[in-house]
Formats: structure tokens, C-alpha cells, sequence
């Protein structure tokens, strides 16, 4: 009985729906069996169900293991209940609860000696910790569950923490280390005579080979990995395979090979219902449409696939899925739809960079309120040997009074070195809070004001009286910049490039803007200056420098020259139609549709918004759904300033099922994330 379900495991991993078969021909032996072959039996059927869709019966059956384990007090069966728990848990899509039900059947495991549960364990604590995106202690679980592998001398075991760790450096940009674990994994995948992990090794290298900007390679391995799958009958590895084969050759521009692996993807996906391989390749099928000029089919594809993100709330792969979109779009010659389309990830980009910017508030705040917990314990410690000290004074004033003199002076040293403590750790923690409220309005990588502190000036300080030069009219102004390719320059050299650029657009900022004049880190890669006071025939003029001086900078890293340039709108402050002042939010937004108007005519630019006329004929709402359609109306001026010759590339547009990439699958299952 145990051989036989030990045999099942495999199949259960790559193929579920024969394990199933093979585990229900022996259910009624194995229900009856004692309870590690009946805990084993209950997992392995668990994770069968998991693995085909089938979420109801399989969280049913981990519940009913973690029972038994619980009243016969049994840690290694209960371990592998709540990882069972823990996988059904994350294919519902509730990953906190997921980590939880992890981290909760890891430390059960370690209270056993069954190395291939505590392996297991590990690894998914591992996985679990770089989900929330805390990599130093991922990186310790997963080199730890190798390094308990190797003591099982279980290749499968082995197999999966090396995978495990392969998919983890390639998640942290650590490419070198993910091809020296990569070997380790591939030769120990060869040992086991094992298609489906020799299968899922190659899918981890497509992850690794594409991120390392190793195309070709990754693509030779997901077509070995594919013969693999077929070979084997995996129906959910050869769905995820099949739709990151329709990404890697939408990467190539080669329309036909996309639109044939994407539709058997989705053919694939409908098998196992599986809707997240069949939105993404829904998605790519979009764009190869596109790339081949038909763009209405293409949209109504990826209305499709846009659908289940939507419903998912996934917004880092929205993001990213929106850009690529919007490049595309511009490709094909939509401006509008490009518009639209980065109008949606700068969108969602600033809600990301808002939602980091208080993570790191409020974790700062914990910081100092933990530091002032601690001194406040320190002075309640002191407090209390003062009054063990006033006690046992009274009790030998009784005994020795010539003593009094001297004890008297020893309190009075002690109280006067508690108060200079106390006056010291209050001066500390002013120094502390006045730190705080500066970083609360200052952007940490930049130095220069967030945009908290540039919501509160305004509320503060709209519409007060600007000062006047002689002979000119002086108004105030609003510039907006967004740096053009920047995911590209991530892309390709790295986030610390990506920084680089920022830092250095920044001090590029106060040299050609004035000191009096709010230069504020808008978003992610977008700045927003507020000039109090210039003339309003100046504005081209400044925009102009603007474009120049960031276009000048030639930014080395690493030995090589990074060219930044920047689209920018702009128009003064306030915006008047019909007389009546616009809100500083309204004005900016209408500024951040002359800047999508910059990037969708060619980036390195500037458009500006001078005013309006006619404005009675149409609605502002009008004006602000489609400022470019308005502008050749005729009811807005618009300025338009060009930078120097355009030296940036353009990225490549496609969007592969991938989280820690698809089809190298984890152990919370096969699905598939872009």
C-alpha cells in the first residue's frame, strides 16, 4: 500500500487526473490503514483534487487530515495537512491566509525528524516570504531547505528546494547565482529518469534565460520543455508552456507562431479551467492582432483578458500589462488608444508608489514608537529600584542613623542622573520627531518634496497674490515630467540604474529652475515643478530648458553612458476658462493630458497649455476627456516645444504568464501568473 501511493506522488505532481484514478482504486484500503499511510493517502488525494480545479473537495479533504493528526497528536501528518491547506488556500487567491497556514506548518515540521516534510515546509515558507516581498528571509529559508535536502539524499526533495531557489534569485535579479543553482538542478533532474521535473526545470530556465535578457536560450527551453510535456500528457504544465511560448515569440514580432501556441494555450486552459493561462493568452492574442493591423479584433481580445485582472485586483502585472499595451497601440498608429493605455499605468503606477511611500511612513513611525516604548520601560525599571532603594533606606534609618547622611546623597546622585537621562532621552526624541515630519514630506531617493507636502501647500497657499515684475504679466506655472522609457532603462540595466536616472533628473531640476521654485517627486518616474512667479511669456523658454538639460546629462554606470530624455507638460497656474479659476487638481490633471499628448507624438517634447477659446461652444468635461481632439477644435492653445534628436530604443512589447514565471511551478500549484 505504501509503495503504491509513494508511486502515485509523481504522477500527482505533473499528472492529476491519472494519480486520481490510481488513488481511488485503493481508497477504501488506504481510509483503513494506519495513519501515516492514511495521512499520506489524504494528502496526496488532497493535492490531486487541488491540482484540477477541484478547491471544494481538496480543502475538505485537508481538513479532514488535519483532524485525524490533531487527535492522534501526529506533527508529520499534521504538517502535510496544513500545507495541503496552505496550497488550496493560494489557488483561491488568498495569499495572506496562504503565508499564514505556511509559516504555521513549517514550524510543526521542525518539531519532527521527517526531512522530506520539514524540506517541504521550508520551501514553502521560502516561497511564501518572497511573495510578500521580504527576500532576505526567503533567501534563508530556501538555502536552508537545500541544504536539508542534501541530508535526505531524496533527489526529489533536492530537485524542488534547488528549484525553489533558482526561481527566488531570478526574482532578485541575482542572475549569476541563478545559473550556478540552475546547473545544480538541471544535472540532478537528469539522475531521476523524471520527464515532468525534468520538464519543470526547463520551464524555471525560460524564467531565469528571459529576465538575464537570454531570449533565445529561454526559448530553446521551453520548446524542450514542451516536447517534455507532450511526451508526459501534463495537461496544466503544458498549458502554462504553451502560453509563455505565445509571449516568447510576440517578443519577436512573429505574429503567426504567437496566435498558434496562444490558441492552444487556450485550448489547453479549458481543460483544466484554468482562467488565468486563458486571459493572459487572450492578451497576447490581442497584440499580435495588432501587430498585424487589425486592431478592432485585437482590442476585443484583450477586453477579454483584461477582464480576469480586473476581477483579481492584480496591479503590479495591470502596470506592466497596460505599458506594454500602450506601446503597442502607439506602434499600430492609435494615439489616442497609446494615450489611453498610459494614461491607465501611470494611473496605477502612482497608486503602487503611494501605497510604498506609506509602508515606509508607517514603518518609520513603528520604528520610533517601539524606541520610545523601550525608554519609557528603561525609566519605569529605574523607577522601581528608587523605590526598593527608599525601602530598604527606612529600614536602616532604624538601625544605622549615621548611615542617613550618606544614603540621602547617594539618592540624591541617583534621581539627579535618572533626570539627566530623562531630559536627555526627551531631547532625543524631539530630534527624532522633528526627523520624521521631515521625511514625511520628503521623497527618500530624490530628497526632493513628495506629494503629500505639495497637496498640503496648496491647500494652504492657492491663490494668494503673486508678485509683479515691471512691464510683464507674472503668473504662476505647473510643469510635469515623466522620463521616457524608463522601464526600458530598468529593464536592461538594472532598478539601481533605474534610480541613478531619477537622482540625477532631480539635482538637473534645481540647476535649471530657480531656488523659489517646488520641484516634487510626482510618481514613480514623473516630477511636477510649481514656479510661484514668472512671466507668462517665459514658459516655452523654461520648458525648453528643461528638455535640454536632462537631454544633456550623460549618466555613467558601470561603465556605460545612459542617454535620459523627458516629455513634459505644462501651462500656467491658475487655468481661467470663462473667467473662473480651475483647482490646482483639475489643472493638473489637464496637464497630464498634454504630457500623454508628448508621449503619443513622439516623446522628447513638450506641449503647453496656453489657454482657452471658445470654451461656451463645449464643456471643460469635453475638454478634459480629449484635450487633443479640443486642440484641433480650436477651443484650447497648445504650445509645442521640441527637445533634441531622439537617442532612446524602444522596448519590446508582449506579456508572458509569469510571477516567478509560469510553468516553473511552485509548490502552492500550477497556476499561472503574468
Amino acid at each position: 500500500m505504501q509503495q503504491h501511493i509513494d508511486a502515485v506522488r509523481e504522477d500527482g505532481r505533473f499528472m492529476p487526473e491519472r494519480a486520481l484514478l490510481r488513488l481511488q482504486e485503493v481508497e477504501a484500503q488506504a481510509r483503513s490503514a494506519p495513519l501515516p499511510v492514511r495521512a499520506e493517502f489524504l494528502t496526496q488525494l488532497s493535492n490531486a483534487r487541488m491540482r484540477l480545479g477541484q478547491h471544494d473537495i481538496a480543502m475538505q479533504l485537508a481538513e479532514e487530515l488535519i483532524a485525524d493528526a490533531r487527535q492522534h497528536s501526529n506533527d508529520v501528518a499534521l504538517a502535510n495537512g496544513m500545507l495541503s491547506k496552505a496550497y488550496i488556500t493560494f489557488a483561491l487567491n488568498e495569499r495572506r491566509a496562504s503565508h499564514l497556514l505556511a509559516f504555521e506548518a513549517e514550524r510543526i515540521a521542525n518539531r519532527t525528524q521527517n526531512l522530506p516534510v520539514r524540506v517541504q515546509a521550508t520551501i514553502s515558507a521560502g516561497q511564501s516570504w518572497a511573495e510578500e516581498g521580504n527576500f532576505p528571509f526567503a533567501l534563508a529559508k530556501l538555502q536552508a531547505a537545500v541544504d536539508l535536502a542534501r541530508q535526505s539524499d531524496s533527489p526529489s526533495s533536492l530537485a524542488a528546494a534547488l528549484n525553489a531557489l533558482t526561481l527566488l534569485y531570478t526574482q532578485m535579479r541575482e542572475y549569476d547565482k541563478g545559473f550556478q543553482v540552475l546547473d545544480e538542478l538541471l544535472a540532478v533532474s537528469s539522475t531521476m529518469a523524471s520527464p515532468g521535473r525534468m520538464a519543470q526545470a526547463k520551464n524555471t530556465e525560460y524564467g531565469l534565460a528571459l529576465d538575464a535578457q537570454q531570449p533565445q536560450r529561454g526559448q530553446r527551453a521551453l520548446l524542450a520543455a514542451l516536447a517534455l510535456e507532450r511526451q508526459l500528457g501534463a495537461k496544466g504544465m503544458l498549458a502554462v508552456t504553451l502560453v509563455n511560448l505565445s509571449d516568447s515569440y510576440l517578443k519577436e514580432n512573429d505574429y503567426a507562431r504567437t496566435l498558434r501556441y496562444a490558441n492552444e494555450a487556450i485550448t489547453a486552459a479549458r481543460l483544466l479551467n484554468n482562467e488565468q493561462v486563458e486571459a493572459t493568452a487572450r492578451l497576447n492574442i490581442g497584440q499580435a492582432l495588432i501587430g498585424q493591423g487589425r486592431l478592432l479584433e485585437g482590442k476585443q481580445s484583450v477586453a477579454t483578458g483584461l477582464a480576469y485582472y480586473e476581477r483579481t485586483a492584480n496591479q503590479p502585472d495591470m502596470q506592466a500589462f497596460w505599458l506594454e499595451y500602450g506601446m503597442a497601440l502607439e506602434k499600430a498608429g492609435d494615439m489616442r488608444g497609446a494615450v489611453t493605455a498610459y494614461h491607465r499605468e501611470r494611473s496605477i503606477s502612482n497608486q503602487l508608489f503611494e501605497k510604498q511611500r506609506q509602508k515606509a511612513v508607517y514603518e518609520l513611525q513603528e520604528k520610533y514608537a517601539a524606541e520610545k516604548k523601550q525608554r519609557q520601560i528603561e525609566l519605569l525599571s529605574r523607577e522601581n529600584q528608587i523605590k526598593s532603594a527608599e525601602i530598604d533606606n527606612r529600614r536602616l534609618q532604624q538601625r544605622v542613623w549615621w548611615l542617613l547622611a550618606l544614603v540621602l546623597a547617594m539618592a540624591s546622585v541617583i534621581v539627579g542622573l535618572l533626570y539627566r537621562k530623562a531630559h536627555h532621552a526627551n531631547v532625543q526624541l524631539k530630534v527624532k520627531n522633528q526627523e520624521l515630519k521631515r521625511q514625511s514630506s520628503r521623497d527618500p531617493l530624490t530628497a526632493l518634496y513628495n506629494r503629500r507636502h505639495f497637496q498640503e501647500f496648496m491647500r494652504s497657499h492657492a491663490g494668494k497674490p503673486l508678485q509683479a515684475y515691471a512691464g510683464a504679466e507674472v503668473v504662476g506655472a505647473l510643469f510635469l515630467l515623466d522620463v521616457d522609457h524608463f522601464k526600458h532603462i530598468n529593464d536592461r540595466h538594472g532598478h539601481a540604474a533605474g534610480d541613478l536616472v531619477l537622482t540625477c533628473i532631480a539635482e538637473t531640476l534645481h540647476e535649471v529652475l530657480r531656488e523659489t521654485d517646488m520641484i516634487v517627486r510626482w510618481g514613480g518616474e514623473e516630477f511636477l515643478a510649481f514656479l510661484p512667479a514668472v512671466t507668462r511669456d517665459s514658459l516655452d523658454d523654461i520648458a525648453r530648458r528643461i528638455l535640454h538639460g536632462v537631454a544633456a546629462q550623460a549618466i555613467d554606470y558601470q561603465g556605460k553612458t545612459i542617454k535620459v530624455q523627458v516629455s513634459v507638460g505644462f501651462a500656467p497656474y491658475p487655468l481661467a476658462p470663462l473667467g473662473q479659476p480651475l483647482n490646482w487638481e483639475r489643472s493638473v490633471n489637464l496637464i497630464d493630458m498634454a504630457l500623454y499628448l508628448a508621449k503619443a507624438h513622439g516623446r522628447n517634447r513638450a506641449y503647453g497649455l496656453r489657454g482657452f477659446q471658445n470654451v461656451e461652444r463645449t464643456t471643460l468635461e469635453a475638454v478634459e476627456q480629449d484635450l487633443e481632439r479640443a486642440w484641433r477644435d480650436g477651443f484650447v492653445d497648445l504650445s509645442v516645444v521640441l527637445g533634441g534628436a531622439d537617442e532612446t530604443d524602444s522596448a519590446g512589447t508582449g506579456m508572458a504568464a509569469r510571477g516567478s514565471h509560469a510553468g516553473a511551478s511552485n509548490d502552492f500549484g500550477t497556476a499561472a501568473t503574468s
